[in-house]
């Protein structure tokens, strides 16, 4: 099923459709997948990220863990069985130098990489999903565009 083109924007004005994308997406995404996801401050990338993990888990039958965004340490990890999801937040860095000193792609063969705010990151990776959220007109409605995969 296609809810998602290169050029389509999927509304995700409330919570529930937030959740509803993150279920469908989830049964897209694979180990070696690397997510990028763009956005301001609040339009919804954490939000999406905490109901994404929390699909995995359900799916998994595994305890449903709190998920909050790696702002100060950079990067929080979840075990789902065999996989890893690691979901970095790369906000408070300032140069790629500190990019390059995290190893964001290597050994990934396992594991689903998701990074908010990767704009420091110049090198595409294989298996790049790109997902720009963004605000409409006011800080109530949102939308976002998915690029390198369909749903």
């Amino acid at each position: 099923m296609r809810i998602a083109t290169k050029s389509s924007k999927i509304n995700l004005s409330s919570e529930k459709k937030t959740e509803e994308l993150a279920l469908k997406f989830s049964k897209r995404l694979m180990a070696g997948n690397i997510v990028f996801l763009y956005g301001e401050i609040g339009v919804g990338k954490t939000t999406f990220i905490k109901y994404l993990i929390n699909k995995f888990q359900k799916k998994n039958k595994l305890k449903l863990t709190e998920v909050t965004s790696p702002t100060f340490n950079l990067l929080n990890e979840y075990e789902i069985n065999e996989i890893k999801i690691n979901h970095y937040d790369l906000f408070r860095l300032k140069s790629i130098d500190e990019v390059k000193n995290l190893d964001l792609f290597d050994n990934n063969t396992n594991t689903i990489t998701l990074i908010e705010w990767p704009q420091l990151i110049k090198k595409k990776p294989k298996n790049l999903i790109e997902l720009f959220f963004e605000y409409g007109k006011d800080h109530l409605t949102r939308s976002v565009q998915i690029n390198g995969l369909n749903l």
